[in-house]
């Protein structure tokens, strides 16, 4: 294994500097148009904190959500209290301890935050498409081994990256 100190360590540093700056860049690119849903909703950054927060599980304990955002269960339950009349977050009986509410998203929740995070993909398949099938096909297997290396840094067992896409396929190899 090469370290940092080699010549080529000198060039990976490079690459991923490049990298970097060019996802910077793509980010400048598509900010815009991830911001419109952002913009648009009139939710307070708390409660767009708790929703985001709600995407990435089933469901979850008051208690839970609120060590993992790092404030008090009394202002979380402010918050909640909030969201579930918006309509986006629902509360329901834990049915392994019947004294536990666990939160979930409602359905125009869960479509919010994929409003969010699928904001600018418009754009970056306006993109996708100028490049040639050869390049697709580049990118494609480099994108699968970042996939990869993501699963060995979370773990396997983390139900928010798997070998599907977004609608559940396989992947392509």
């Amino acid at each position: 294994m090469k370290t940092h100190d080699t010549p080529d360590g000198d060039e990976r540093d490079q690459l991923i500097d490049w990298i970097t700056d060019t996802q910077r860049i793509l980010g400048r690119l598509f900010a815009r148009d991830r911001s419109l849903p952002l913009l648009a909703t009139t939710l307070t950054m708390q409660q767009l904190k708790v929703i985001v927060a709600l995407s990435f599980h089933e469901s979850a304990s008051g208690q839970e959500l609120a060590r993992e955002l790092g404030i008090g269960l009394g202002t979380l339950t402010g918050i909640v209290d909030r969201l579930v009349a918006h309509g986006l977050v629902s509360r329901r009986e834990d049915p392994a301890d019947r004294r536990v509410r666990r939160l979930t998203l409602t359905t125009e929740g869960r479509s919010l935050t994929d409003e969010m995070l699928d904001a600018g993909t418009a754009n970056w398949r306006q993109l996708l498409t100028r490049l040639d099938t050869d390049t697709l096909r580049d990118m494609s297997r480099v994108m699968r081994r970042i996939s990869d290396v993501i699963i060995e840094e979370i773990g396997s067992s983390d139900d928010r990256v798997s070998a599907h896409d977004p609608c559940g396929r396989p992947l392509p190899h």
